[in-house]
């Protein structure tokens, strides 16, 4: 696998959620630019397909199949990668379980899966890789959000809320860890066509969110990944508290 830029050579990067769409692309785009992916999902299936995709093109990647919907998961995932790495460089809080509702139809069992998974894990994540990073080198950290932290849809409640609070998280770790040298920062997509929005999803939604962004079409997983790289990347290295919004200029425009 070779790379214009090895901007990430030798670091070692964690990708939670990795399995597919955003993920699966960041590991992807990461071992392109040298970096060694620890790929993370619950299916052993998704996992091994990833690792094997990004060492057929001559990058480095293991699996680290783990459920980081609790503290434990999420601190056997960190574990892990920073064991069969040799050092932890990079923790990009990817996965998320997300289900829309009406207000009046959101259940407990819904909304504590995607807190646990989508928030929680996210301060859990945080935690854990502060500890495995180098003291000397710090780290970098990329969450995440979504253009709904910004600008809400109906039906959207619990996710709105839960993509509103990482960038809440994202500033006050930014804060807390600056000192260390750990830098921490969230994007924040808009509608990008994945296997995990695609129930979500229908011609005439697209239609209309491609009328509205000014770049004139939807976003792809391979934006979003170039963009979670620059945040881990040197060329970031005086960002921090950041959420980028990667989004065709829909959220902050009207056309």
């Amino acid at each position: 696998m070779s790379s214009a830029k090895l901007d990430l050579q030798d670091r070692v990067a964690l990708i939670t959620g990795a399995g597919n769409g955003i993920g699966r692309e960041t590991a992807r785009q990461m071992a392109a630019r040298g970096a060694v992916v620890a790929v993370n999902d619950l299916k052993p299936e998704f996992v091994g397909a990833v690792v094997d995709e990004i060492r057929a093109a001559g990058g480095r990647a293991f699996g680290v199949v783990q459920n980081i919907a609790s503290r434990e998961g999420i601190q056997a995932a960190v574990a892990q990668a920073r064991a069969e790495g040799g050092r932890f460089d990079i923790l990009v809080n990817n996965a998320a379980w997300v289900r829309y509702q009406a207000v009046v139809d959101i259940q407990p069992d819904t909304m504590d899966r995607m807190l646990d998974v989508g928030f929680k894990a996210v301060i859990w994540g945080i935690q854990a890789a502060t500890a495995a990073m180098d003291p000397e080198r710090g780290g970098a950290i990329v969450n995440v959000a979504s253009t709904a932290a910004l600008r809400s849809a109906p039906n959207s409640l619990v996710y709105s809320g839960i993509k509103s609070g990482i960038l809440g998280i994202t500033r006050a770790a930014a804060a807390e860890l600056g000192a260390q040298r750990i830098r921490v920062n969230a994007v924040c997509p808009s509608a990008v066509p994945t296997e995990g929005t695609q129930r979500n999803r229908n011609a005439e939604r697209d239609a209309a969110r491609v009328a509205s962004t000014p770049m004139g079409r939807l976003g792809t997983v391979e934006d979003i990944a170039r963009a979670i790289c620059f945040l881990a990347s040197d060329d970031a290295g005086f960002v921090t508290a950041q959420g980028l919004a990667v989004d065709g200029g829909v959220t902050f425009t009207n056309i």
